[in-house]
């Protein structure tokens, strides 16, 4: 990570260096926090921050759901957003908002900390490499299984929560994968460590509901809408681990993985080994849209 000139932080840009928080800050002990991760890219109008009002939204919507009294409303972030975003002089890049409890209560009542708000911007290229974006990547079944409804909020982006993330993401490097699937505790599919999965089997493409644990994920939105669009048909239900290994395609997407394909999962070829053309006409269609070359939902675009 390329450091960036400011930061946006409680209603101010303040610089890279100086946005820091104290060490008994409630978020820091026990995950207590929200946040989200928004990708811009180069257009021909200038830089445009992907889907970023409904990304505030479900910022917004988080901190509600833990019970975070956020005082900035969905325009006040989307207008620092973009102010921070210009401020740093970036073309394309990443927006990281970020909503926690700072101080002022210790113990798991957060009742009397303050309530911090910051939103980063910086360069970033591809998550899971440039390599997996061209040829696809490996990944594994982990061992870990998702966060029930029933345990936390699967369907937020808690920061605590992505602990659950965390370990399924280093098990799979150590076992020599790009990148996890994590099963529920009732066996179907949820996700990757950070993206939602879509299938391709005899010309129909599937993804997990959100009740299997998986994050309502906006990118996932856009590519499902723009297939349905295309002509592909999409549809929600639970998916196996067999499902996975009698795939003819699969792919990730998310904010950070884009349209990633999937090569290999637990050292099966998935259909020819290679990405299949569904996989590459998602890639195609969402990258067409997120630079405005589509000529499509430029609702979709907000402009630095």
């Amino acid at each position: 990570m390329e450091p960036t000139t400011y930061i946006w932080m409680n209603g101010r840009l303040v610089a890279w260096e100086e946005a820091t928080v104290h060490v008994l800050s409630h978020g820091l002990h026990y995950g207590t926090g929200v946040f989200e991760g928004i990708r811009a890219y180069e257009t021909d109008r200038g830089a445009a921050i992907f889907r970023l009002t409904d990304h505030m939204e479900r910022l917004v919507r988080g901190a509600k759901a833990l019970g975070i009294p956020l005082t900035w409303s969905v325009d006040d972030l989307v207008k620092a957003a973009k102010e921070l975003f210009a401020a740093n002089g970036l073309r394309s890049g990443y927006v990281r908002p970020l909503v926690f409890y700072g101080t002022g209560s210790m113990g798991l009542n957060p009742a009397g900390a303050s309530v911090e708000a910051i939103i980063a911007a910086w360069e970033w290229g591809a998550y899971l490499g440039e390599e997996g974006l061209r040829n696809g990547i490996t990944v594994g079944v982990s061992s870990w299984r998702r966060i029930s409804h029933e345990a936390l909020l699967p369907n937020a982006k808690a920061t605590g929560a992505y602990v659950n993330s965390v370990l399924a993401k280093q098990e799979a490097l150590a076992a020599g994968y790009d990148e996890a699937i994590l099963l529920n505790a009732e066996g179907h599919i949820a996700e990757g460590s950070g993206e939602n999965l879509f299938l391709v089997r005899d010309g129909v493409v599937s993804t997990p509901p959100v009740a299997a644990g998986c994050l309502e994920g906006i990118t996932a939105h856009t590519v499902r809408t723009l297939l349905v669009e295309d002509g592909y048909e999409v549809v929600e239900r639970n998916l196996t681990r067999t499902d996975l290994y009698y795939a003819d395609e699969l792919f990730f997407t998310g904010t950070a993985a884009e349209v990633t394909p999937i090569r290999e999962v637990d050292r099966r070829p998935v259909g020819l080994g290679e990405p299949g053309p569904v996989t590459r006409r998602a890639q195609e269609l969402f990258m067409a849209t997120a630079t405005g070359r589509l000529g499509r939902h430029e609702e979709w675009l907000d402009f630095v």
